[in-house]
C-alpha cells in the first residue's frame, strides 16, 4: 500500500513536469485549445491517452494491474462534462493544469482549485438527492468498446493508435 502512494507521487511529479515542459499549463495554450487555434493541448492529451491505453492494457495482460471498469451512466457523464467544460472555459484551466499553474506561481489558479473544492462539497451535499435520479439516467453498466463488439481489446487499441497517429500528423500539418 505504501509503495502505491510512492508510485502515485512519482508519476504525479513526472506528469506535472511534462505538463510544465510542454507548456500546456499556460493560459494562452488553454485559450488556444478552447478556440481550436492551438493544438498543443489536444496533441498532449491525445498522446497521453494513447500511451496510457497501451500501457494499462499491457500491464493488465501481464497480470500486473487489475482493471476497474466504471459504470457508464449518461446522465452523470453529460452533467459532469458540462460542468468540467464550463469551468475550463471560464477559468482557462482544467484540474491538472490548475495545479501546475499554481506550482508555477500563478495565483489565478487558486480560483480554479477553490472552485473544484466548492464543487466537490456541493456534489457531496447533492449526492443523496441525485443518487436515485440523474445518477441512474442512461445506466449501461460496465461496458467497453471491445466488450460491445466482442473482440480482443488489442484490435481496438491498434485502431485507436493508428487513428490517433493519423490525427496527430494532421494536427501537425494544420499548425504549419
Amino acid at each position: 500500500m505504501k509503495i502505491d502512494l510512492i508510485y502515485g507521487l512519482v508519476t504525479g511529479i513526472l506528469f506535472g513536469f511534462l505538463l510544465q515542459r510542454s507548456r500546456v499549463i499556460r493560459y494562452d495554450k488553454q485559450l488556444g485549445a478552447l478556440r481550436l487555434k492551438d493544438m498543443t493541448i489536444i496533441k498532449f492529451m491525445l498522446s497521453s491517452v494513447l500511451v496510457g491505453m497501451v500501457g494499462i492494457y499491457l500491464l493488465h495482460d501481464l497480470g500486473l494491474v487489475k482493471l476497474s471498469i466504471k459504470t457508464t451512466i449518461l446522465g452523470a457523464q453529460i452533467i459532469g462534462g458540462l460542468l468540467f467544460g464550463l469551468g475550463w472555459g471560464l477559468l482557462g484551466y482544467c484540474p491538472g493544469t490548475a495545479a501546475g499553474a499554481l506550482g508555477e506561481g500563478r495565483l489565478d489558479a487558486v480560483w480554479g482549485i477553490a472552485g473544484m473544492i466548492v464543487g466537490a462539497a456541493l456534489f457531496a451535499e447533492a449526492y443523496p438527492a441525485m443518487k436515485n435520479t440523474v445518477l441512474t439516467w442512461g445506466n449501461y453498466g460496465k461496458i467497453t468498446i471491445p466488450g460491445i463488439l466482442g473482440i480482443n481489446h488489442w484490435i481496438i487499441i491498434v485502431v485507436f493508435v493508428v487513428c490517433g497517429l493519423v490525427l496527430f500528423r494532421w494536427l501537425e500539418k494544420k499548425e504549419l
